[in-house]
């Protein structure tokens, strides 16, 4: 699996890609949000099958999506006799939208370990793997609190797996690591909540962090946001870029009203907004 040290990082870029894009069209972009856990994976949040969301982590050394057997159930995803299928929706926060990804059922004792010890410091739901990371060039900015996705023209060849069980007795690993945790007293707090949503596009200029686009009906549009506000302050925190942005709304949840402080025309406004249900 991937890890990943923010120690002695300054500015860090790595590019992977695999594939061709068209030297005619530049292809679109997408801002996937993610995080570092404790174990330094990288973890961004997944709906599948309309189901969620989950925290994935990255992994180039992993040949396919994996899902444990409880996800998949939730998720309502079947695979055949080795465990293998296709998801109806794969969704990435950020609005990214797969089709055609194959995903395994399995119980990694990886998971299972860091899950039952509560190192990773988040509940861990699944794997992505090479069969969607070739599909796109992904540049990781450590400095940044999201990943930047761009398709390629690339289709990785079909899974093909020869049946289960293929982790070399390691996967008495996890329920072991399960069984120590709970005779240490170790009790892992993993709290997943929705997070708050204004419905809105933002960039980052000199001025500070200027709305883009309004999504119709978003708490935003109900809120009297518009087009070229430029946000200054979120329930009392200053907001001078997107990263301050989005601690503002880090510990908001949906449903709950916070007033935004903007200037329109150069003109200080105050609305408040009930915020909507996010990833």
């Amino acid at each position: 699996m991937m890890n990943v040290s923010r120690a002695g990082i300054a500015v860090m870029v790595v590019s992977l890609t695999v594939g061709l894009t068209s030297a005619a069209e530049p292809a679109k972009s997408f801002p996937v949000p993610y995080r570092i856990t404790d174990t330094k994976h990288i973890l961004v949040r997944v709906k599948l099958n309309g189901t969620g969301p989950y925290n994935f982590i990255l992994d180039t050394g992993a040949p396919s999506v994996f899902i444990p057997q409880a996800i998949a159930k939730k998720a309502g995803f079947t695979g055949d006799d080795s465990g293998v299928g296709t998801f109806k929706t794969f969704q990435l926060e950020g609005g990214l939208s797969l089709d055609g990804v194959t995903g395994c059922v399995e119980d990694l004792f990886q998971l299972e370990g860091m899950n039952g010890l509560g190192l990773a410091g988040a509940e861990l739901h699944g794997v992505i793997g090479y069969n969607v990371l070739a599909r796109y060039r992904i540049t990781y900015d450590f400095t940044q609190d999201k990943l930047t996705w761009v398709p390629l023209r690339f289709e990785p060849p079909p899974l093909r797996r020869i049946g289960k069980g293929g982790q070399g007795g390691l996967e008495v690993l996890g329920p072991v690591m399960k069984t120590l945790a709970s005779l240490m007293g170790v009790k892992p707090n993993f709290e997943t909540r929705p997070r708050g949503s204004l419905g809105i596009t933002i960039d980052e200029t000199s001025a500070g962090v200027v709305v883009t686009s309004i999504l119709p009906g978003s708490p935003a549009a109900q809120g009297g946001l518009q087009i070229g506000d430029t946000i200054t302050e979120v329930a009392e925190h200053r907001v001078r870029n997107y990263a301050a942005l989005l601690q503002s709304f880090s510990q908001q949840s949906p449903g709950e009203r916070v007033t935004l402080q903007i200037l329109r025309d150069r003109k200080p406004v105050t609305i408040t907004v009930t915020l909507g249900k996010g990833f």
